[in-house]
């Protein structure tokens, strides 16, 4: 089976990668011709824990291709993935532009029947506005052309995204026909022989599926962060508390973590988009309003506790920030709580060192020299007023304490993601704030 995955971004390179790594041929599209210039050589433009080395190799096996030209290629494939961007607009809606001119684009030159997979994160009806399109670019030609249409929304971690794909939880696939449903089942059976399903629905739900599930991991993440707060108002521990509730089965442990707020390419773009979606319908989701305005005053946080910290006077004071990332494991700063607290940071006059293991180049990107980029840890908290624990890094995990507290001209840690023993720290002379109880 030959498979085309339109667009090559995050999404759209580990679905063909880890496709063609089980076997099928699969051609990667893409408009940016740098990009596809880039994968031809084997190199991988994103930051993603082994996905280069499967690149390659899959490469090299003649399972994996590139182009610039979905046209030349429609009517050599059995199913085209749609996994093209769909950015937020201004009033949170996300824009389907992308999506749709894919879909115009394989009406217009279609001459056999394919299955068109929605793998784009996209509101409930999306998958019918595809069809429409397709339809209509057919309907022009004057021909009758068979075609199905499906949704098959992602479920991809940034930094754990292969062993996501090849060890999937579920695999959820929205169909309107046997035809589609047989073609989709054949595409993964190779990855669930771990026993974890797949799940056909009709497509509306699956399209809701997706929207649901990033809402609810928020709504958890903030309504931790809210409990944090109030723990620390209260002198109680967030920690112990995350540990007494993580343990009744109904509830569970994961995203339980309190700390400075989700950000990423997926969270507060999916939260919006849904909010504008129950806009659309006369629902007003109060609870994932709720959950958005809880995170954005979570990014601000850390800022908060080093402006009291200071009793205001923090203009000239240099702060090291250990990460930028939104999360370990990616490169990706997308609504990341670092570029608050910089924006914050410099406002209030003060120098910003960071360092982070893999993201200072798209920080720099993103604004350019406004800050000081350090080579490594030490160098970033040397002679600074005060250390921000941004993002869990595995190598910020374990600090020599002795060397902070001899190297900072004012040795505090805040403690943004709650990664340090407060005891460990405190006995080095260096004060401690972390996030959801008192130190």
């Amino acid at each position: 089976m030959k498979i085309a995955i339109v667009g090559s971004g995050y999404v759209g390179l580990v679905t063909g990668t880890c496709l063609a790594e089980v076997g099928f041929q699969i051609i990667c599209v893409d408009v940016n011709e740098k990009k596809i210039e880039t994968l031809k050589r084997g190199e991988c433009p994103i930051f993603e824990p082994g996905l280069e080395a499967m690149l390659k190799a899959n490469i090299q096996k003649g399972r994996l291709s590139f182009t610039t030209s979905l046209p030349e290629v429609i009517n050599d494939v059995d199913v085209i993935f749609s996994a093209v961007g769909t950015p937020p607009d201004e009033d949170g809606s996300a824009d389907l532009s992308y999506v749709l001119e894919v879909a115009h684009t394989v009406g217009r030159h279609i001459n056999k029947h394919i299955v068109f997979a929605t793998k784009s994160t996209v509101p409930v009806g999306t998958a019918q506005k595809v069809k429409a399109a397709v339809q209509e670019e057919l309907d022009k030609r004057g021909v009758n052309v068979e075609f199905d249409i499906a949704s098959n929304p992602e479920f991809l971690k940034e930094g754990d995204a292969i062993s996501d794909f090849m060890k999937p939880d579920r695999i959820v696939v929205g169909v309107e026909s046997e035809r589609a449903r047989a073609i989709m089942e054949k595409i993964y059976k190779p990855f669930v022989l771990n026993g974890h399903p797949i799940i056909f629905t009709d497509i509306s739900s699956a399209e809701m599926i997706k929207y649901t599930a990033n809402a609810m991991l928020a709504t958890r993440i903030s309504f931790m962060n809210d409990i944090a707060n109030l723990c620390e108002a209260v002198g109680a521990n967030v920690n112990m508390v995350r540990k007494g509730i993580g343990a009744d089965s109904r509830i569970g442990g994961k995203f339980l973590y309190a700390g400075i707020g989700y950000g990423g390419s997926c969270f507060p773009k999916d939260v919006k988009a849904l909010i504008h979606t129950g806009l659309e319908n006369g629902c007003s989701l109060d609870i994932l309003r709720a959950v958005e305005d809880i995170n954005e005053r979570q990014k601000s946080l850390l800022f908060k506790k080093f402006d009291n910290y200071f009793k205001g006077d923090i203009k000239g004071k240099t702060v090291a920030m250990l990460g930028l990332a939104f999360k370990p494991n990616t490169d990706d700063m997308r609504e990341a709580p670092s570029l608050v607290l910089i924006e914050k940071l410099q406002a209030a006059g003060c120098h910003v060192k960071a360092y982070d293991p893999v993201a200072m180049e798209e920080c720099q990107r993103r604004i350019g020299d406004a800050i000081t980029y350090c080579t490594n840890v030490e160098e970033t908290f040397r002679d600074a007023d005060a250390l921000f624990l941004v993002t869990e890094w595995a190598e910020f995990r374990v600090l020599d304490f002795d060397q902070v507290s001899a190297l900072m001209r004012h040795p505090v840690i805040f403690d943004g993601r709650n990664i340090y023993n407060a005891e460990e720290v405190t006995k080095h002379h260096i004060d401690y704030f972390p996030i959801g109880y008192n130190a």
